[in-house]
């Protein structure tokens, strides 16, 4: 069976988080002379493949095969894949059955590695992630087999294949500010304390301000108001209190602690209640990486095209890898229609990254054994 062919059967696995669709079963099938765990919790399915060459290094491809709901303004059935014009639309085509199915064909093709090759795979990447990679990784570190090195196939590349690869990602801060105040009537607004012309002063000062400068690696950390209410949408009563939410997504610069202070700093003599919540914890996987390096060459190699090393996006199960001290990269098709009505990759893509995965393994076995 060819990438493509793998391809389109993944495609046709109707997978919508949290369900496989079948897929596991079929790629632990396909993967046949691979050991294979499967740990699954409350609906989700977890898969890990590995293979021991030998005692060198241990090197996982990982990924998710669950994919959002198909929407509305499909104009072919989204899990019937169709092919056009060179390209194959479906469901999951960028979002990450291509990657998926490039790594699984990558591994089946290696035939010599010096060390264990693996595939980790989720059905929980799109919804929570609460039951899927990050219980395989507490099982895989309890039973003492966590790879050194992991390649994640998200779609990565932004106008052309090959442009750009994830080396980090920021994390997400969610903010809830609460301003009160006390109601009262609009004519008599030196009997209220009103929230809205408290902070008025201050807004510009929150919404859009920078908690750091950044670096090489990441943007600075911004604070983005997301929504503002209070009152009661009338003329005459001023509100008792004043909600703004908002979003930091952060670089390993700002923290929660550092939110907090900057805000305390900036409020003395108002009344507030501030919560923060952390969706997902920055990471970055170091420049001079010897899986950096590798990757990149491969990809110019292959594509003509060097690409950048990027932090930007939101977030993937990389951040959990990475905090097990796993050196971790993303590489994937262009990333133009994930999660659109009418999703598609194209099939040169999806050969070449299969092609960019297959060299890496070898490139990736030879350099480290000789390191």
């Amino acid at each position: 069976m060819s990438v493509i062919d793998l391809f389109l059967k993944l495609l046709s696995c109707e997978s919508v988080t949290p369900n496989d669709g079948e897929s596991l079963s079929l790629i632990k099938k396909y993967l046949e002379n691979f050991e294979s765990t499967y740990v699954n919790r409350e609906g989700v399915k977890n898969l890990f493949l590995h293979k021991k060459f030998g005692e060198g290094v241990h090197l996982c491809f990982a990924g998710h095969v669950d994919v959002v709901p198909a929407g509305v303004g499909w104009q072919t059935n989204p899990f019937v894949p169709l092919i056009k014009d060179g390209y194959v639309y479906g469901r999951g085509t960028q979002d990450m059955k291509s990657g998926v199915a490039a790594s699984i064909q990558a591994l089946k093709d290696t035939e010599a590695f010096d060390g264990t090759l693996s595939l980790l795979l989720t059905s929980d990447e799109e919804g929570e992630g609460k039951f899927g990679t990050v219980v395989m990784l507490e099982h895989l570190e309890a039973i003492g087999i966590l790879p050194d090195y992991c390649v994640v196939a998200e779609p990565t590349c932004e106008t052309q294949f090959g442009d750009a690869i994830k080396i980090g990602r920021r994390g997400s801060i969610n903010g809830y500010l609460t301003i009160r105040g006390k109601q009262g009537h609009a004519a008599y607004p030196q009997k209220a304390i009103n929230p809205v012309h408290q902070i008025a002063p201050f807004l510009s000062q929150i919404a859009g301000v920078e908690l750091d400068n950044g670096d090489e690696n990441f943007e600075p950390s911004k604070i983005v108001i997301t929504d503002i209410r209070g009152g009661m949408e009338v003329t005459n009563v001023t509100p008792g209190e004043l909600k703004i939410m908002f979003n930091v997504r952060n670089s390993t610069k700002t923290t929660q602690e550092k939110i907090t202070l900057y805000l305390q700093n900036l409020l003395q003599g108002i009344e507030y209640e501030l919560k923060l919540t952390q969706g997902s914890y920055p990471f970055v996987t170091k420049r001079d990486s010897v899986i950096v390096d590798i990757i990149s060459k491969v990809i110019l190699d292959k594509t003509g095209i060097s690409p950048r090393l990027s932090t930007a996006g939101g977030t993937s199960d990389a951040r959990f890898i990475s905090a097990y001290g796993i050196e971790v990269v993303e590489f994937g098709v262009i990333n133009d229609t994930i999660h659109a009505p009418n999703e598609r990759t194209s099939i040169v893509e999806v050969e070449t990254l299969y092609e960019v995965f297959k060299t890496f393994i070898s490139k990736f076995n030879s350099q480290t054994q000789s390191a």
